[in-house]
């Protein structure tokens, strides 16, 4: 399979360009645009490799009636990101697939025509992005793979394994905050109430020094967690994440599974995001279905890991409700 990476800024007219592009398409053949920000550890770096395999086996192939536009650019940074979504649109596709977030905003802003299917984490209603998630109306539609209320889940397994936890630490950086509209904490702060652990929004920058830092502030009073929200940035320091976490004793939670593999205490997260269902999708979209008909698709199975040498380090004691529900204890 040949794949394209466009590495050079594109500008231009936006609203012109699908019509300008579709006309001079001429050998029949349906075109699919990809759009993958996010960073080298992200999920959904390695899933569109798949979706590209299940669509052949639905009959779409690359090179005879499909032709494909790829563009991973390995950042979560809407000035990265932005360059190669006003190309894409440019390119006049039938139907883009997008991820995460930040890259559907960023077409959305771009085009209101194309198909777009997504998948991310931000809740697309609160964003946006769909009028609701049975009838999305418009041009998207797509899979949710972490609700906002998630994160009260969180909290809960937090405060289960770490009873005297009274205070609680949601780091994200600006760009994830504002492109999930706050949720995050929102839900965090509304489960604290029936808990008694007080929410702190721990905002850091893209950077090693900043997350250190601000997690050093957190951890100075006692009693304290960490509840780790997608967010790219802050998964490629899960390692002086877990690491930091474990020196300063604060139980932490993740969103990837990653994150326990370095050192977290615990993952919970929607089960792998499975590229048949969005196969299936583009499949209805390029035989003629409108995605605003299409019901946006939310996580009906998950997954929940503890690391037990960290819960050892930490001198916590898992509670056996928890090793009941635990899809997995690890120790590593």
């Amino acid at each position: 399979m040949r794949r394209r990476q466009f590495l050079t800024l594109l500008g231009g007219a936006a609203a012109a360009w699908p019509v300008a592009a579709r006309a001079q398409q001429s050998n029949g053949a349906k075109r699919l645009g990809i759009l993958i920000g996010g960073s080298e550890n992200d999920q959904f770096r390695v899933s569109y490799k798949e979706v590209l395999e299940a669509l052949a086996q639905l009959g779409w192939m690359e090179g005879r009636n499909l032709r494909v536009d790829l563009r991973v650019v390995g950042s979560n940074d809407p000035a990265l990101i932005r360059p190669h979504a006003e190309g894409l649109v440019r390119s006049g596709p039938d139907v883009i697939y997008a991820a995460p977030a930040t890259s559907v905003q960023l077409l959305q802003a771009l085009t209101s025509s194309i198909p777009i299917v997504f998948v991310q984490n931000a809740d697309p209603v609160q964003a946006g992005t769909v009028q609701s998630l049975a009838h999305p109306g418009g041009n998207m539609t797509g899979f949710v793979s972490f609700e906002p209320s998630m994160n009260s889940k969180l909290l809960q397994l937090l405060k289960e394994i770490a009873p005297q936890m009274t205070r609680v630490a949601v780091m994200q950086t600006e760009a994830t905050r504002m492109a999930r509209a706050d949720s995050d904490f929102a839900a965090v702060a509304e489960a604290g109430k029936s808990l008694s652990v007080t929410p702190i929004a721990l905002l850091v920058h893209d950077d090693d020094a900043d997350m250190e830092r601000a997690l050093v502030g957190f951890a100075r009073e006692p009693n304290g967690g960490l509840i780790l929200p997608p967010d790219a940035a802050i998964t490629k320091r899960r390692e002086l994440l877990a690491r930091l976490a474990i020196k300063l004793r604060v139980p932490s939670i993740a969103t990837l599974r990653q994150f326990v593999e370095a050192g977290c205490l615990m993952y919970y997260e929607a089960a792998v995001f499975d590229p048949h269902r969005m196969a299936a999708y583009l499949d209805r979209i390029l035989r003629g279905a409108k995605p605003g008909e299409l019901p946006v698709v939310t996580p009906d199975k998950f997954n929940l890991v503890i690391n037990l040498r960290t819960a050892t380090a930490l001198g916590l004691t898992i509670p056996p409700s928890l090793f009941a529900l635990a899809d997995e204890v690890i120790e590593q």
